[in-house]
């Protein structure tokens, strides 16, 4: 595959096998750029020998890094999945971007968080598509917040694109559909919407090739019953991975993701050169009784993981620190995974908003530590320098960007 220099990159989303006309847009991505928030955040910082490191390092020049990658783009300020929040990540010096993928009830793969949350990341509940919504949006009453349940499962490719993506969110008091979709007026919902630009699966792979950009597909699990139509998990799997073949993207700058360990172990056995990155993202939280920090409470100890074949695992934040002597230090869970050999990556910083409470569940493990946003910086450190972590998805990529070439990483 032939890459645009990324200085120069112009964004040419291509024509895809679905039929849609190629889009041609005269952008360039211009040098890469931190902006002013790894500057914010320092300044934020507690008087440290690594706020010392950081600030030398404000004059550096941009570079892209692998160790930064875009959580669904950019979007603490651009709608997630969106031509213009990779772009955001991209100029950021995101190294690899994400796509998560889910399917149209014609079964063609686009870029969604989830299969069932158009009602609060497009404008669905407002078009007349809003009369193909699993749950019809009901207004607030009493205490019963404003609800609507919307999938891309229930409208086809050509539907999809008919859309128009917004910040995901929505004004839980609202009576009208209206309403709901444009937040309040201290969280618009709505904010840089205008002009923002959908994305299939096979749109984001030719728009990040030439961004000059790694990718990490995630496949969502999916709300409705498998086999769905005739289409099997396995065929679902499969096709993610076939989007890539058929673009002639190496297998190397590829890290499928999926929370569901059959979608990995598939990967493996079927696709073994996409499967050496398959991504295990771990979610064991939700078991009662778990705990990082015990082995014991584990469903598969780290070893067990790296001897069925798995090489890559992603846990949250907070599973890979925990507090020691009123310092952060890696959490078993973190220092298992190394001695297994196990490569991690961390999700999600710059999605707990403001850190001056403890940072919300994000950074539950140390919250005791955390009352400031400069302590990302100090978490980031220990991820990296402690635990091991080869990537961090961000919200915000500069700042992953920033430390990475900060650390030389």
């Amino acid at each position: 595959m032939t890459l645009i220099s990324p200085a120069r990159a112009v964004l040419f989303v291509a024509a895809t096998a679905f039929g849609a006309p190629s889009v041609a847009q005269d952008v360039t991505l211009g040098a890469l750029s931190y902006g002013p928030r790894p500057a914010y955040l320092i300044d934020k910082m507690a008087p440290s020998a690594l706020k010392d490191q950081l600030q030398a390092c404000l004059g550096q020049t941009p570079e892209r890094s692998d160790f930064s990658i875009g959580h669904r783009g950019a979007p603490l300020m651009f709608p997630e999945h969106t031509v213009q929040s990779n772009l955001a990540a991209a100029r950021m010096g995101a190294g690899i971007l994400e796509c998560d993928v889910t399917f149209t009830s014609d079964h063609e793969l686009v870029c969604r968080h989830a299969q069932n949350d158009l009602h609060t990341t497009t404008n669905i509940l407002v078009t007349p598509l809003a009369e193909t919504c699993a749950q019809p949006f009901t207004p607030a009453s009493g205490n019963e917040p404003a609800s609507a349940e919307c999938r891309t499962s229930d409208i086809t490719l050509e539907q999809f694109r008919s859309l128009t993506p917004k910040m995901d969110g929505a004004f839980r008091q609202a009576t009208t559909p209206e309403a709901y979709q444009g937040g309040t007026s201290r969280h618009r919902t709505d904010l840089y919407a205008s002009g923002a630009e959908l994305l299939t699966h096979a749109e984001s792979i030719a728009l990040f090739s030439t961004l000059g950009a790694k990718f990490t597909p995630e496949l969502k699990a999916p709300v409705v019953e498998m086999p769905h139509n005739g289409f099997s998990q396995r065929d679902y799997a499969q096709a993610l991975i076939d989007d890539y073949k058929a673009a002639g993207v190496p297998p190397e700058d590829v890290w499928p993701q999926s929370f569901q360990l059959e979608d990995i172990l598939y990967w493996i056995e079927a696709e073994p050169a996409f499967g050496a990155q398959a991504v295990y993202l771990m979610d064991e939280f939700r078991i009662d009784g778990y705990s990082p920090m015990d082995p014991e409470t584990w469903p598969h100890s780290m070893q067990e993981l790296h001897d069925m074949g798995l090489r890559y695992i992603a846990p949250p934040l907070w599973m890979l620190v925990t507090v020691e002597d009123g310092k952060m230090v890696p959490s078993t869970l973190a220092m298992e995974a190394r001695a297994a050999d196990l490569k991690v990556i961390a999700w999600t910083l710059e999605r707990s908003g403001p850190l001056d409470s403890g940072g919300g569940w994000y950074y539950q493990s140390v919250a005791d530590l955390i009352d400031t946003d400069g302590d990302m910086f100090e978490l980031l450190h220990v991820l990296a320098q402690d635990a091991g972590v080869v990537g961090v998805f961000s919200d915000w990529p500069a700042t992953t960007t920033f430390y990475a070439n900060c650390m030389g990483l």
